[in-house]
């Protein structure tokens, strides 16, 4: 019986220190914007050189 108090006793420590870590979480801004990651896949960010277009442009050519 006194094992189940033990245990009893520990996962309220972690589950304290799991409810401690959210809360530092959500006041350093970690959950504040939401929307933009769900998105950001869609956005063109890596736009070809001058130098890469130009050099695909020839291969098109030479076909």
């Amino acid at each position: 019986m006194s094992a189940m108090f033990v245990l009893i006793g520990f996962s309220l420590i972690v589950a304290l220190g799991f409810l401690i870590a959210f809360l530092w979480s959500v006041k350093k801004g970690q959950y504040d914007d939401d929307y933009t990651p769900s998105v950001r896949i869609l956005f063109d960010t890596n736009k070809p050189s001058v130098a890469q277009e130009q050099e695909s442009d020839a291969q098109k050519n030479s076909k």
